[in-house]
């Protein structure tokens, strides 16, 4: 099996290695991009730190050294989101608790969620504002940068709960997320209908779909966009196996295949902030990187795209 650290060892030759020293980020003062948040103007970093999966499992353990490090690294080279949610099990209240420590609480533009629909889909109007309080003290912040309806979670009755809370100040920004094909119409839907600031897809140079209608809307309706499962839910890195980064991609800066994903993501124009999860320093340094320098333009991405679809799907294995 293929890893993201094996396709890190192979496709990392001595410069890049260099590059993803902190202290020579730092040095070399190479600056990851910024979007502009379009219902503001606030401009930020295109580059965050998701904590689902690896980040998530991380955050079960007692030995929470690597996840510190992960949060040090974004802040010291010039990221700034932290994209979590209380679906995501302890990640919301360890990163809390790591970021209070480390004392960038304050610097970072926490992004988390909300979401207390039952099977039925109705949510208790109740525990989701007990929901949004927790993290409130979770995170040690009297604002909160933005909370989205997670997964489109019976968003008749938290939408409004989140309308409310940002007409009182308390958070800066609202929107809704979705990760599932099904529910794109009724995403679509809420994009024209709805007052939000962002919208959160899933989106990868392996699932274009949302370059169909969503993306286009987003930028229509001025919405900004954060982009999950930039690795295709890992599944690239199997993919591309052992083959080695085409020479062409140095045209765009790409050092390793995870800049070459995530530069495919970042190159939409309609793409705020891309938020990989990681649980490894060397993993977010190179995330970052993704960030930093030239992205692709209409002619390469296609010519990234046709290298990818060319390659034989991963099995999948059943049971």
């Amino acid at each position: 099996m293929i890893s993201r650290r094996h396709c890190l060892g192979l496709t990392l030759s001595a410069g890049a290695s260099l590059a993803l020293d902190p202290q020579l980020l730092l040095a070399a003062q190479q600056a990851v991009g910024e979007r502009i948040i379009p219902s503001t103007g606030e401009r930020i970093p295109v580059i965050g730190l998701g904590s689902s999966a690896t980040f998530a499992q991380t955050a079960k353990s007692e030995d929470l050294d690597n996840l510190k490090g992960v949060m040090k690294t974004l802040i010291d080279n010039g990221g700034r989101l932290f994209d979590t949610a209380p679906g995501y099990g302890a990640s919301e209240e360890v990163a809390g608790r790591i970021a209070r420590e480390l004392g960038i609480h304050k610097r970072l533009f926490w992004a988390t969620k909300v979401n207390v629909a039952g099977r039925s889909g109705a949510a208790d109007p109740g525990a989701a504002r007990a929901q949004i309080e927790q993290s409130f003290n979770y995170f040690g912040v009297d604002k909160i940068d933005l909370i989205q309806v997670h997964n489109m979670g019976d968003v008749a009755t938290q939408l409004p709960i989140l309308k409310e809370l940002k007409a009182k100040g308390r958070i800066k920004y609202i929107g809704l997320t979705t990760t599932s094909t099904n529910q794109y119409r009724l995403i679509e839907q809420a994009i024209r209908n709805e007052p939000i600031d962002f919208v959160g897809l899933d989106y990868a140079i392996d699932n274009r779909d949302v370059e169909d209608k969503l993306l286009p809307l987003a930028m229509e309706r001025k919405i900004a966009v954060l982009a999950y499962l930039p690795f295709g839910r890992t599944s690239l890195f199997k993919r591309v196996a052992d083959r080695p980064l085409p020479d062409w991609a140095s045209e765009f800066d790409a050092k390793t295949w995870a800049q070459f994903f995530i530069k495919y993501v970042i190159s939409h124009p309609a793409v705020t902030v891309v938020t990989p999860s990681t649980s490894q320093v060397k993993n977010m340094l190179d995330n970052l990187g993704g960030g930093i320098g030239r992205l692709p333009d209409s002619t390469m991405r296609k010519r990234m795209t046709d290298l990818i679809d060319a390659l034989p799907p991963v099995a999948v294995r059943m049971g």
